[in-house]
């Protein structure tokens, strides 16, 4: 191992790789090294694209819908034959719409897509990928959450539950897993500018969202990966459990 590329030789999953903060993880994650499992739910032709663009060799492309529990034990069954060091839980969905404008039978498809590939999905993933981890000696699991987890989002009740959710499963399996050399941490971030995002930040309430943060701007998705890529790899063990944010001071919590 060098000094610059202290994933070689590991095997990273990041779910929801092919485009914005899950693009932007995969290329980091390499470019320390890795060996990346590219997974995407719809959009091949990019995932394809990411996979030419990463540095190094061996990735792979893998598809599955995080929010269905049979297709992510296919996804797992896909990688039982492999070592696996790094779970990076990306894939999710924000689904923007005041609650007292939906009737009962959109709310509860809205809460249960939502929580389904948020929540539930990441955490059958979890649980299936840690014991594999603590069959192969260790690895390391990071959940991308949100400030909204924290702050409310009153018009993506689901998402705010969903990303809440996360965090507090990440502290509990965090515990779990420490005494099996299984590290588990969460990443909240803002705004993000991501291709999702793009046309919100033109729009009307564009100045708005950037203004959230003294900086002036929302975050690039460059920048969680950077966190990300130092979590996969080179934070002591010490900071399992960790919600870190990456919100630009846009909200500050106790």
């Amino acid at each position: 191992m060098t000094n610059n590329q202290p994933l070689l030789h590991q095997q990273c999953l990041v779910t929801g790789a092919s485009r914005g903060i899950g693009r932007a993880i995969s290329i980091a994650l390499a470019n320390l090294g890795a060996t990346m499992i590219v997974h995407y739910q719809k959009n091949r032709e990019a995932a394809e694209a990411l996979i030419k663009q990463l540095p190094g060799n061996g990735h792979r492309l893998i598809q599955s819908d995080i929010g269905d529990k049979n297709s992510v034990q296919n996804l797992f069954n896909g990688l039982i034959a492999e070592r696996l060091d790094v779970l990076v839980n990306n894939a999710g969905v924000y689904i923007e719409k005041p609650m007292l404008d939906m009737d009962f039978e959109e709310w509860q498809s809205v809460w249960d897509q939502t929580i389904g590939l948020n929540l539930t999905g990441p955490a059958h993933l979890s649980y299936l990928v840690s014991r594999k981890m603590v069959e192969q000696g260790g690895g390391r699991i990071i959940n991308i959450t949100s400030r909204g987890a924290f702050r409310g989002e009153p018009d993506a009740l689901a998402y705010g539950a969903s990303k809440a959710g996360l965090n507090s499963f990440g502290q509990s399996l965090a515990k779990a897993l420490a005494p099996k050399n299984v590290l588990v941490f969460t990443v909240a971030p803002g705004f993000v500018e991501t291709d999702m995002a793009r046309e919100a930040l033109k729009g009307p309430r564009g100045e708005e969202i950037k203004a959230q943060s003294p900086l002036n701007r929302a975050a690039q998705p460059e920048e969680i990966a950077s966190l990300v890529a130092y979590l996969a790899s080179e934070a002591p063990a010490y900071m399992t459990g960790s919600i870190v944010d990456v919100n630009g001071a846009s909200y500050l919590r106790n």
